[in-house]
């Protein structure tokens, strides 16, 4: 009892202090959509292009294995039964390189794109708090939370207007 009270008392204290805090700035608030902020920033869509190119490039390489390992099932079949027995483990050898390179292509690729995006939303992060400051917003949310926000209070537009400024020069 005394446990729900202290942290009862605790609550009502840290919101008095943030609703002062609301009180004595402009109050302004925003919000972003940050899955439409991140998709049209033209750094995204260039490392995409970028990324799809590499992507591109592995499934060349894998399917010039591919044609390797039918091109040896095809000798397979014309060779005698001593002279298949190698061929056989040759084939399981190429599979067995395929199915390794497209494990590391995969993860070679995933983490290139999480590496991207982990540094493209710091850096959208540190253009939403600096236009907060400039501003005077005393909070911006991400629109994941929002359950309903007024139109003149998305910021979007202007966020991406100013990723898209900074990423040209």
């Amino acid at each position: 009892m005394k446990r729900a009270l202290l942290f009862t008392l605790i609550g009502i204290f840290i919101l008095s202090i943030s609703g002062t805090a609301l009180a004595q700035s402009e109050g302004k608030i925003g919000f972003v959509d940050l899955s439409r902020s991140f998709d049209a920033y033209q750094k995204t869509k260039d490392f995409d292009k970028a990324l799809e190119k590499k992507g591109d490039a592995k499934q060349k390489q894998r399917e010039g294995l591919v044609k390797e390992i039918r091109k040896m099932r095809e000798e397979l079949e014309l060779m005698n039964e001593k002279a298949k027995d190698k061929k056989e483990k040759d084939i399981d050898a190429k599979i067995k390189t395929l199915q390794e390179f497209d494990q590391d292509a995969k993860s070679e690729l995933t983490k290139e794109r999480d590496d991207m995006v982990r540094d493209i939303l710091k850096e959208m992060n540190d253009v939403i708090r600096g236009y907060g400051e400039k501003n005077g917003y005393a909070i911006i949310l991400n629109d994941r939370v929002l359950l309903y926000g007024q139109k003149t209070m998305d910021l979007t537009d202007d966020i991406i207007k100013l990723l898209n400024d900074s990423y040209k020069k």
